[in-house]
């Protein structure tokens, strides 16, 4: 057996997919506590140790219906709080947990139903209070309340005053609004504290921050912000924005990176700003291209990064401190074993390693994720990564496209379990940053304005070519599989160019633009026009519906040959049940092969983890079927 084919262990989707053992570790504000995610009657719920290990674990919460996936430390390391929704409606409830009482039920803060809570916020001038956004007076309108952690009571600061997405109180009592024009632009305004009447102080062209602008964090001061801004540049750079006067000073950039703008769509990826745990000064900034970058604005935070940097392989992801600024936990990121996770004392020098998350999974064993560069016909250079399978000859292999979500989100180095998996099952898994995707510059991503089904496309399937000519991908033997946008990108392959995939997995995708946008959330809508309205068409506007439907995969189900697996969360709000009934039923009654599973206590992303594994279960039996992998038998 050569050094290139060697014994792989075949991994279950359990092993990949499964909870893991521990994560998403912080450290508490006094640095005594350490709280992480782990299982609790097969949901991940906050358990919490000390940080010098001389006592047991507590589990403190009791969520045995669906898994907590984001937490908060306060200002008073007695409560903590975590967020939760009912079977994935997106409803989120922010809940109180007494760590002095652990055995105390959770307190539902923000006990409204139908309501969701939004935009959580610990403000460094008021402690033991939170800032949250409530839409209980209007479905449509948030508005921005005070609340108190320690009684739960909760004060409205100031009523939205329609069409204002977000709403911002500074230290010193000032509110300003964060809002669109007709046209699309993002508007700051400020509040006259006498008249109530909003003054705008800077407008930002809607069409180069299609997902708002980000971050937008208040400076302690309160009288600026820093905020990614790319005016007069294709990059994202980190400047501090005058709130009186609207000018922007520069704080950092990078010469050839934007800002890491990854968690505008999830939430719960690190922000681009590190800042002081105490006093909320800015620590430093990510940056994110092929790796990902970290600029230390701070000389303790650049010796103490120095340290960090040494403790495992990969790159620096989720940081915590205590306020002192010397005790530390660290996750790392990399792309054959996902977060590792330290704890480190700077006082002392000490370390030590807190968990693995999946402990199982050998790195050895594991597929390396590879940056390549993919041209597209018009010359486009699309970055890319390659995942191909350990121990096989990387020669015309069956290949999976695998396509990102947004459009507006990108694929990065990291541990991604679904290209691990695929790669396990001896497939060749590709990802392509198509025109669109955000993070490589202005220009990248208005080159996806009216390209959904056009150019976006063409990217996907050039990538698709780039791996034939390279010898990687066997033409007959590739899928293409993806979540939301990539879920209709992977409908868009099968109904607007069936000869290139063998088959196609559309996990929430959409499958009809237009009953799309007239199904989102009645809050959401306000907001679309400089995304989805610019890059791909209103449907209130006759011109712009028939174009929506023309680059919609189910205009085109009488060209769909191709065998298709669908899957769906009966509960999802962004891409509802009812788009992919609408392909399902259409390419059924033409007689053409459709699996199609919905899992009813599920919303636009899967958080069972047996919902997850039977999806990837039912995948890879279906792309074995279909490309002559090597699937699970048991």
């Amino acid at each position: 057996m050569t050094a290139v084919e060697r014994e792989v262990p075949h991994l279950a989707a359990e092993d990949f997919f499964g909870p893991p053992v521990r994560t998403r570790a912080s450290i508490s504000p006094d640095g005594g506590r350490i709280a992480y995610l782990a299982p609790w009657r097969e949901r991940l719920n906050i358990w919490v140790e000390s940080a010098d290990r001389d006592g047991e674990a507590r589990c403190v919460t009791a969520d045995d219906k669906r898994s907590v996936h984001v937490y908060h430390w306060t200002h008073d390391p007695r409560w903590m709080i975590y967020e939760q929704d009912g079977d994935g409606d997106e409803n989120w409830h922010l809940y109180r947990v007494d760590l002095d009482d652990p055995d105390a039920p959770a307190v539902d803060l923000t006990p409204f139903p139908g309501v969701r809570a939004a935009g959580f916020e610990l403000p460094h001038a008021r402690p033991g209070k939170a800032l949250v956004r409530l839409n209980h007076r209007n479905p449509a309108e948030f508005d921005l309340y005070e609340l108190d952690i320690a009684t739960g009571e909760l004060t409205m600061v100031a009523e939205n005053p329609g069409q204002v997405s977000n709403l911002l109180y500074t230290p010193g009592g000032d509110l300003y609004a964060h809002s669109l024009t007709a046209e699309g632009d993002i508007r700051l305004s400020r509040r006259d504290a006498e008249t109530g009447e909003l003054r705008p102080v800077v407008t930002f062209p809607g069409e180069d921050y299609p997902l708002d602008v980000h971050p937008f964090q208040l400076t302690p001061d309160g009288t600026g912000a820093w905020i990614g801004s790319n005016r007069d540049s294709d990059r994202t750079r980190l400047v501090r924005l005058d709130l009186a006067t609207g000018e922007e000073t520069e704080v950092d950039s990078h010469p050839v990176f934007d800002l890491d703008m990854r968690s505008v769509v999830f939430p719960a990826l690190p922000s681009p700003l590190i800042l002081d745990r105490r006093t909320g000064e800015l620590l430093g900034v990510r940056y994110l291209g092929e790796r990902q970058v970290i600029r230390a604005l701070d000389p303790h935070f650049a010796a103490v990064l120095r340290e960090l940097e040494t403790l495992g392989e990969g790159e620096v992801s989720a940081v915590s401190s205590d306020e002192s600024g010397q005790r530390w936990v660290v996750a790392f990121n990399h792309d054959r074993a996902p977060g590792a996770t330290y704890y480190y004392d700077h006082a002392t020098g000490r370390s030590r390693l807190l968990f693995r998350p999946f402990p199982h999974l050998d790195p050895e064993t594991m597929a390396p994720m590879t940056p390549v560069t993919v041209t597209a016909r018009d010359g486009l250079k699309l970055p890319s990564y390659l995942t191909l399978p350990v121990g096989v000859e990387p020669r015309g292999l069956p290949m999976v496209l695998l396509v990102h979500g947004g459009p507006w989100h990108r694929d990065s180095w990291r541990f991604d379990p679904v290209a691990q998996f695929l790669a396990n099952r001896g497939y060749a898994v590709l990802q392509v940053n198509f025109r669109g995707s955000a993070g490589y510059g202005k220009a990248f991503l208005k080159a996806g304005i009216g390209e959904l089904a056009g150019k976006m496309h063409d990217d996907l399937v050039d990538g698709v070519d780039w791996a034939v000519r390279s010898g990687y991908a066997d033409p007959d033997r590739v899928a293409v599989f993806g979540g939301s946008y990539g879920g209709y990108a992977a409908l868009v392959g099968v109904s607007f160019t069936p000869g290139v995939f063998a088959a196609a997995v559309d996990f929430c995708g959409i499958s009809n633009l237009v009953t799309f946008l007239r199904t989102v959330p009645e809050f959401v809508k306000p907001y679309l026009v400089n995304n989805w309205y610019l890059f791909a068409g209103d449907p209130e506007r006759p011109v712009q519906e028939a174009d929506l439907w023309a680059r919609s995969p189910v205009s085109r189900v009488d060209d769909i040959r191709t065998p298709l697996l669908v899957v769906q969360g009966g509960n999802d709000v962004r891409v509802v049940k009812a788009e992919s009934d609408q392909i399902v039923g259409a390419v059924r009654a033409r007689g053409v092969e459709v699996e199609y599973m919905v899992k009813d206590d599920e919303g636009h992303a899967f958080m069972n983890p047996e919902n997850n594994i039977d999806m990837f279960r039912a995948a890879d039996r279906f792309l074995a079927r279909h490309l002559g992998g090597h699937p699970e038998t048991a």
